[in-house]
């Protein structure tokens, strides 16, 4: 039976279940039951779980012993866990910010992901590292950076980045009942989001991807809330005629490279949407290994769309802009209109040179909806500033009139539009 499920409470079920399931499976984190010291509180053991509320009543089924609160110490208790497996335990452990993994990183790269190898595969690391990732939270630089690729770069560890509440569940019981430490990022923006989920257990295997639309003319792979993004995408792409396949790797160490190739090989075209930066990227890593392995099967260049090569900005105009967004593209659609309107409020003074007559608002609706299909044709999900400029002339040249001064200087109308540009 299945039901409607947030993000959030799959992933508070899936530790629940797995709790019940196996007694050496712990979990301990920053206030994951509530913060210490306050059991005589009526209510206060259950009042926290956890920033976003995941770890929510699990203390009160579990007790102290087997639900922790930590120090603000990660590189302490990740090392306790570590330590942990040795003596038959499962951990799962709770980092508030993937951006806080970084004190840890010691025990990670060279304890966890190691030791494995180092004991010639005598000993196994069974443990999660749970932590929220994403921008778009207004949480700051240091709380808001996507760091799937960085982790993915170790030989020796699993990471897992699921985009829906139904992955989500069967990925985070598949990475607690692996026998190698995993890496599982939940995006803080899709906490809310609900998805039909079966009761009771399941697994999805790790290193598997998903189709989550099938199409034809391109495959946009999106990474973690991105697959979410390229669904919208691909929904406004059908509308013009074209089918859009939409991958979702939901594992990124190891990932489905084979899946992803396959669409390739019969659309000829890919898009990689990531909200990461775009140097060292899960986009630019994909797009690496699509050339690699399947380069005879594209009918054009690779594309990759991610967040700017900056931190992600505090300032919610700035954040908006640093994400792959199109509402920067109807504010500079608006901006250009305006410029054509001579002895108007934003008009260039090349319009008030040169113009008798500007463009009216229809313009602007023209300017996006001809931005929109230049990008789509050029295998971008999404419009942006160049794509506005690359159909400018077209729009605008009937819906302006010269005055007698740019005639009589031989001033044409595309000229005055390059220099609006």
């Amino acid at each position: 039976m299945t039901r409607q499920l947030t993000y959030k409470d799959a992933v508070n079920e899936a530790i629940r279940l797995e709790m019940r399931n196996d007694p050496s499976v712990i979990l301990i984190g920053e206030d994951v039951a509530g913060g210490a010291g306050n059991d005589h509180i009526p209510g206060a053991l259950d009042a926290w779980g956890g920033p976003f509320g995941v770890t929510k009543d699990l203390v009160t089924e579990f007790g102290r012993e087997r639900v922790i609160d930590s120090l603000l110490a990660e590189t302490g208790f990740i090392g306790a866990c570590i330590g942990a497996t040795f003596a038959g335990m499962r951990p799962i452990a709770e980092i508030m910010y993937s951006d806080f993994i970084g004190t840890s990183f010691d025990q990670i790269l060279n304890h966890a992901a190691k030791l494995r190898f180092t004991y010639g595969g005598k000993v196994s690391i069974p443990m999660v590292v749970r932590t929220v990732t994403g921008a778009g939270f207004r949480a700051g630089s240091e709380h808001s950076q996507m760091l799937i690729s960085i982790y993915s770069h170790i030989p020796g560890i699993k990471v897992i980045a699921p985009s829906n509440a139904f992955d989500a569940k069967g990925l985070l019981i598949s990475a607690i009942r692996d026998q190698n430490p995993v890496i599982f990022m939940e995006h803080k923006r899709l906490y809310m989001k609900q998805s039909n989920v079966p009761e009771g257990s399941y697994t999805i295997p790790i290193g598997v991807g998903d189709i989550k639309r099938k199409g034809k003319d391109i495959t946009i792979v999106g990474v973690q809330k991105m697959v979410l993004t390229a669904l919208d995408a691909a929904d406004e792409l059908a509308k013009q005629g074209i089918d859009a396949e939409v991958i979702d790797p939901r594992t990124y160490s190891p990932i489905d490279i084979d899946l992803i190739c396959e669409s390739v090989a019969k659309t000829g075209h890919l898009l990689v949407v990531d909200e990461s930066h775009p140097r060292c990227s899960i986009a630019t890593d994909i797009a690496g290994m699509v050339a690699d392995r399947a380069f005879s099967s594209l009918k054009g260049p690779i594309k990759t769309l991610t967040g700017l090569h900056t931190p992600v900005p505090f300032s919610p105009p700035l954040e908006d802009h640093y994400l792959p967004s199109v509402d920067n593209v109807i504010e500079y659609a608006v901006s250009l209109v305006a410029k054509t309107r001579p002895g108007r409020a934003g008009a260039s003074p090349e319009a008030d040179k040169y113009l008798s007559w500007g463009a009216g608002p229809r313009a602007s609706q023209f300017l996006v909806l001809g931005a929109k299909c230049h990008a789509a044709i050029h295998q971008k999900f999404s419009p942006d500033i160049e794509d506005i400029k690359a159909v400018a002339t077209a729009v605008l040249r009937h819906r302006i009139v010269r005055n007698y001064k740019a005639e009589a200087e031989g001033i044409s109308v595309e000229a005055i539009i390059e220099k609006l540009l």
